[in-house]
């Protein structure tokens, strides 16, 4: 699919954030997902469970069009993912997508505004206004001035990375172990912050972690288990 393909085949805005179904992927003759399902509406944040090498960050690269899967569909925000290279991929992650990292990934000799800024202007944002914008999320996550984010705490740098990933206002947020390289302290305050984006943007939340506290903060808690997901005792303990 090409360019201009892709902005005929794009759906409302109403369209579910994230709609994954009949999912399949092996690698190495492992059978990591078969026929997988999940859907995620707006407003709405979900948390993937699961021990390291279950397949959540293979997950996560899937629906960002990094990894191909062997059957099914993925849509993201009504646009399929699967079949979609070059320009038309990138577009789709800088329009719809924004992504958190374990380790938040931030080019320490920049400022946090600068991190921040720099994604914008990749997905060719105009340059006007997105400083200001870019001041006002670091504000609202509570991220102190600094001259470079390499004198940031580990929380700090992970609030500059999800404002990073909201530059962009994206209709789906992804985050792999966000808290995973956090102490205690730090971890509740991002994973308090994570889990009230939705809420506040209207976007739809996948976290995948192998941390339980963290996971307890989702509208939905699910486990994969045997290439599927499905609903953990933690999902009626939240609701």
């Amino acid at each position: 699919m090409v360019l201009s393909d892709m902005d005929a085949s794009v759906r409302s805005w109403s369209a579910d954030p994230l709609a994954v179904e009949g999912l399949g992927y092996s690698v190495g003759g492992r059978e990591l997902f078969a026929g997988l399902d999940l859907r995620v509406p707006g407003g709405e944040s979900v948390a993937v469970l699961g021990p390291s090498g279950c397949g959540k960050s293979t997950l996560l690269s899937i629906v960002l069009g990094l990894v191909r899967p062997s059957a099914g569909s993925v849509l993201v925000g009504g646009t399929e993912v699967v079949g979609l290279h070059g320009n038309a991929l990138a577009r789709l992650r800088a329009d719809r997508i924004g992504m958190v990292f374990q380790f938040g990934e931030l080019l320490p000799e920049l400022s946090p505004v600068e991190n921040v800024v720099l994604a914008g202007l990749l997905a060719r944002r105009d340059r006007s206004g997105l400083e200001d914008r870019a001041r006002d999320l670091l504000g609202e996550l509570g991220v102190p001035d600094a001259t470079t984010s390499a004198t940031l705490s580990g929380g700090e740098r992970q609030r500059v990375a999800v404002a990073r990933a909201l530059i962009n206002e994206p209709g789906l947020l992804l985050a792999d172990e966000p808290t995973g390289a956090l102490d205690a302290a730090a971890r509740d305050v991002v994973a308090e912050l994570l889990f009230a984006l939705p809420v506040r943007y209207g976007c739809g939340l996948v976290v995948v972690t192998h941390d339980v506290a963290t996971a307890q903060r989702a509208d939905r808690v699910l486990r994969l288990d045997a290439g599927a997901l499905v609903a953990t005792g933690d999902e009626a303990s939240i609701a």
